[in-house]
């Protein structure tokens, strides 16, 4: 069989014939129909993400949708380094396998499961967010932060801010449903009063970009909070503005802020399979919120080194897989602003 094969860290995968899965005890071998490129898949085949390893040759992929010898769809959630869903076959454990709902195109859950899934535990898991409170979506114009507002608005919430640089995108939050939107552009004084303006007496944020603009947000926020006594859930979720954060301590001590990180290493293996299940019943409303762009398996890497289409996932599928799902991967725009 035929898979992407990594075979320096931080180089792009090369598509070559591998030897077939030999599934152990408790395995079933899973025909691969769509497998999605995302900054995590990226990060485990540099060697760079937090749980994985620098074990070579490996199969990049995190998760994916396959069918099973018996015909039925599932998701493949959570594979790691070096046994990837970049391949056409893998051995997986049985009682991992989740059921696809009837109806949705195998590509399409592909590229919306793993924004999803970020947002689905960050508000669930770790935010618990309760009906009726209100939510900050900070970077709510990526992949992610999309799903982040729908999904949020699912649970009840009773507003949703969304912020992020690109006005298109911060359109787009808008039409899920965002209440509001805070536009991350022009001098410091005015974002961070942006902030107050939206998002004073937001009870969760989801916060995708860290660094500064979480800076600009938290003062903002803390300055214009109506009662300093409310409790404020920060939850940390990505950090694609940059990995430091200036905290000033009377921050910390003049008002109820918690700050809790949300990604692998947070919840346990049966929470999250849990809340993946919870979540795949939800696809149907969830779909529409990235844009998938199929690619054959056979370009990964061609494909690997090109820029991301805005809004969009490369997802990789078998030889004779299909058209693609929206237009060529060839004719792609800028990199998916935040």
């Amino acid at each position: 069989m035929y898979a992407a094969v990594v075979h320096a860290l931080g180089q792009p995968p090369r598509y070559e014939s591998v030897p077939e899965p030999v599934p152990a005890a408790g395995e079933v071998v899973v025909e691969v129909l769509a497998a999605a490129l995302y900054p995590l898949v990226r990060s485990f085949a540099s060697g760079g993400h937090y749980t994985g390893g620098d074990a070579l040759p490996l199969v990049p992929g995190f998760d994916g949708v396959g069918r099973t010898a018996a015909g039925e769809l599932v998701y493949i959630p959570g594979l790691e380094p070096p046994h990837g869903t970049m391949a056409e076959r893998v051995a997986v454990p049985a009682d991992a396998l989740m059921p696809v709902p009837d109806g949705l195109d195998p590509v399409a859950v592909a590229a919306v499961m793993n924004p999803a899934s970020s947002a689905w535990i960050a508000l669930r898991e770790r935010g618990r967010l309760r009906e009726g409170e209100s939510v900050l979506v900070l970077g709510a114009t990526g992949n992610a932060g999309r799903a982040a507002v729908r999904l949020a608005l699912d649970q009840g919430a009773g507003a949703v801010v969304a912020a992020g640089r690109d006005p298109e995108g911060l359109r787009s939050a808008t039409e899920l449903g965002a209440h509001r939107t805070v536009r991350l552009a022009g001098p410091d004084e005015e974002v961070a009063a942006a902030f107050g303006a939206a998002a004073a007496d937001v009870d969760v944020v989801l916060d995708y970009l860290w660094d500064h603009p979480a800076e600009l947000a938290l003062d903002g926020i803390l300055r214009h909070r109506a009662d300093l006594t409310r409790p404020l859930r920060w939850v940390q979720v990505g950090s694609a503005a940059g990995p430091d954060m200036t905290v000033p301590s009377a921050w910390l001590r003049k008002a109820d802020v918690s700050v809790c990180g949300s990604g692998l290493g947070s919840i346990s293996g049966a929470r999250r399979a849990a809340a993946l299940r919870e979540l795949l019943a939800r696809l149907p409303a969830l779909v529409p919120t990235t844009d998938a762009v199929a690619v054959p398996m056979a370009e990964v890497e061609a494909a690997w080194e090109s820029p991301m289409p805005s809004g969009a996932r490369f997802v990789f599928v078998p030889a004779g897989g299909g058209e693609p799902a929206s237009g060529s991967w060839e004719s792609v725009g800028d990199r998916e602003p935040v």
